[in-house]
Parts: structure tokens; C-alpha cells; sequence
């Protein structure tokens, strides 16, 4: 499998719509979605994927879905099935409402990729440099920021 980036796409204009409609106050996976879009590329992860072969998920977009895995504290089936029927998922990843998702075996492959060598560290890393970059972490030792009052909490 190969990656072709989708890194920076907008969630679809009916997506937002009705996802907002439904979740005024938001979700944990909208939250993600509004505060973290950006924290991983599928670029980060080129190196990490053939040049050529047939394109295979977005692996920013799988990254997002393992995380949003944990928050919610889903198996990689409920996590697939997220994907397929919960509009707040859609919304996190940036997809069509009609989009069908993936299998849930998908997860445990790409966790297993990123198991190899050092890979998962360096994500987190990453991760961690574009979360500081963007002040919503501090270095070790020093106090959190306190988000910002029109934060709306996260319901799920």
C-alpha cells in the first residue's frame, strides 16, 4: 500500500452541518477535530509506505481514529462501526456522510506498522512538538494552559 497525502482536507460542508445540528455542544470526536486537526500528516508517514502499490487509507486519518479509539474507550469492531455510523466520527475524519468506513482489521494492522522499530515513539513525539507548538501542552514541570472559555466541553 501506498499513501497518497489527503492531509488538510475540509470536512464536507454537510457533514459540519449536520454534525453541529445534532451535537450543538460538540462531541470528544468533534473536539479532536477542532483542536487537533493538523497534529498528524500523512506525510509524517510516507516514509513508512511503499512509493507505489495501490493507495492505502490515510494514515493521519487512522491515527485520528486510534485516538479517538482510546478517549472513547472502543474495540477496533465499535471503532470501525464509529466510523461508519456516527456523524461526530465523519465529522473528525473529515468525511462524507455516506462514506463507508473500513474494516475493523485495518487497525490492528496499522498499529502493528506502527510497532515497528521506533515508529510509535517517534509519532508521539511529533505529536508532542505540535501540541506544545500550538500551547495546549507545556514542557515537563510546568502548569497546563487553561483552555480558553468558548471551549465547549466535550459530551458523549
Amino acid at each position: 500500500m501506498s499513501v497518497r497525502p489527503r492531509s488538510g482536507v475540509q470536512v464536507p460542508p454537510l457533514t459540519a452541518q449536520i454534525a453541529r445540528a445534532s451535537n450543538p455542544r460538540g462531541t470528544t470526536a468533534m473536539w479532536v477535530r477542532d483542536r487537533l486537526d493538523g497534529l498528524w500528516r500523512d506525510e509524517d508517514f510516507e516514509a513508512r509506505y511503499p512509493r507505489d502499490g495501490r493507495p492505502g487509507l490515510s494514515p493521519a486519518q487512522l491515527t485520528t481514529v486510534c485516538v479517538l479509539q482510546f478517549l472513547c474507550n472502543l474495540s477496533d469492531r465499535k471503532a470501525a462501526e464509529a466510523v461508519r455510523c456516527r456523524i461526530d466520527f465523519k465529522y473528525a475524519l473529515a468525511l462524507e456522510l455516506d462514506d463507508p468506513g473500513f474494516h475493523h482489521s485495518v487497525l490492528g494492522d496499522f498499529r502493528d506498522r506502527l510497532a515497528e522499530d521506533d515508529r510509535a515513539d517517534q509519532l508521539l513525539d511529533l505529536a508532542l512538538e505540535r501540541l506544545m507548538a500550538a500551547g495546549l501542552v507545556k514542557a515537563r514541570g510546568a502548569s497546563a494552559p487553561t483552555p480558553p472559555t468558548s471551549w465547549p466541553r466535550p459530551v458523549n
